[in-house]
């Protein structure tokens, strides 16, 4: 059975008719698309959309009629997310012919500006398709050394339509560069899961044990499905992540059952305020609360596992230290909420009163 380092410390010295002090760990944002937010700029108009790759092409205009350069949005989303205490964060980015290097430059930029307050992993993201978009491949190699930490995958089969392919490709940058992978997975169903089993299938046979995400896994969010613990079981023994941003109708993991299965899940924000969705916040607070919301987490010992998803599993992930090492201490990085207890705060979903990194509060 797992065991967790404390969430937090609660002090009740305030004085009459002042909540208590409740010091948390920070947040992490595992799965988020900065370099295609509006945040802080005007507002996009959504066009509708009936199929994955509507929304790509969606997406890809809105892109290029973008006014603000990916720095300054990405940088305006960025902030907001350290304010509301997020402390790090896997950032996907997109690499394209269609738009090159641009954004992995801009992200980058954004991310240097914020580095003493936000940890940043840039994952190199083939979002118009790797394999199928000729030259792709060549870009992911190169932005390897121009500011992306991570390579990236997205719908093997259905979007590139060759399974073995894209996963060689992925992989093969990924040990030729020492680099872990995180893959997009929006397949559900029978094929989303054999998918998942090739997937673990090929990340323990190139020794990529604990270095492989899946986010979204759609797949994954039916209990009733056949298969689905062939494949938990496999995933595990492979120790692959699962990102879920439970995020409007998405599917989402029962998790009890990842638990049961020894899945680690962690949790994002996905695209916040974009072509994809004109919802999000870039608060990790705000999340934990969909989390909780969406996976019917009503006892305290489910709103906290809410709150460590978004927190503790996500430093975990992403080799957070400001996360991961929490102790409470006045010299330490923290958040502070006039609060109870975590479950009251994952239901209130309030903005911490303070959020220090180094023993010295952030002000921007």
């Amino acid at each position: 059975m797992t065991t967790y380092s404390p969430t937090h410390k609660v002090d009740q010295s305030r004085g009459f008719g002042c909540p208590p002090l409740l010091t948390t760990r920070g947040f992490v944002d595992a799965h988020i698309h900065p370099d295609k937010t509006t945040w802080g700029s005007a507002w996009l108009p959504r066009r509708s959309a009936l199929t994955l790759a509507d929304l790509i092409k969606n997406d890809l205009r809105a892109q290029l009629s973008f006014q603000d350069s990916v720095e300054e949005r990405s940088f305006a989303l960025m902030r907001q997310a350290v304010l509301h205490g997020t402390m790090a964060m896997r950032a996907h980015v997109d690499v394209a012919t269609q738009i090159g290097l641009r954004n992995i430059h801009g992200v980058r930029a954004a991310a240097e500006r914020l580095a003493p307050l936000l940890d940043v992993q840039i994952v190199a993201f083939p979002q118009f398709g790797l394999l199928s978009n000729p030259g792709t491949l060549n870009l992911m190699e190169a932005s390897l050394a121009e500011g992306a930490d991570l390579v990236g995958g997205l719908d093997p089969a259905s979007l590139d339509g060759d399974l073995n392919g894209h996963l060689k490709a992925v992989f093969g940058l990924a040990n030729k560069h020492g680099r872990d992978v995180d893959i997009h997975l929006h397949d559900a169903g029978p094929d989303g899961l054999a998918q998942l089993r090739d997937i673990a299938e090929r990340t323990r046979a190139e020794g990529m044990q604990g270095r492989v995400t899946i986010g979204h896994a759609f797949a994954l969010c039916d209990p009733a499905q056949p298969g689905l613990e062939a494949t938990l079981d496999a995933m595990a023994e492979a120790g692959m992540w699962m990102a879920t941003c439970a995020l409007g109708a998405d599917p989402v993991p029962v998790l009890d059952v990842m638990e049961r299965h020894g899945v680690k899940v962690a949790l994002g924000s996905d695209g916040v305020r974009d072509a994809w969705s004109p919802f999000g916040t870039g608060s990790m607070m705000d999340r934990a609360h969909l989390l909780g919301y969406r996976t019917g987490a009503s006892t305290d010992a489910e709103l906290e596992r809410c709150f460590r998803i978004a927190t503790f599993a996500g430093a975990e992930l992403v080799g957070s230290a400001a996360v991961s090492d929490f102790s409470g201490a006045e010299s330490g990085d923290r958040l502070e909420f006039a609060a109870n207890s975590i479950p009251e705060l994952v239901v209130d979903r309030p903005s911490p009163l303070r959020v220090i990194r180094d023993g010295r509060q952030v002000v921007m």
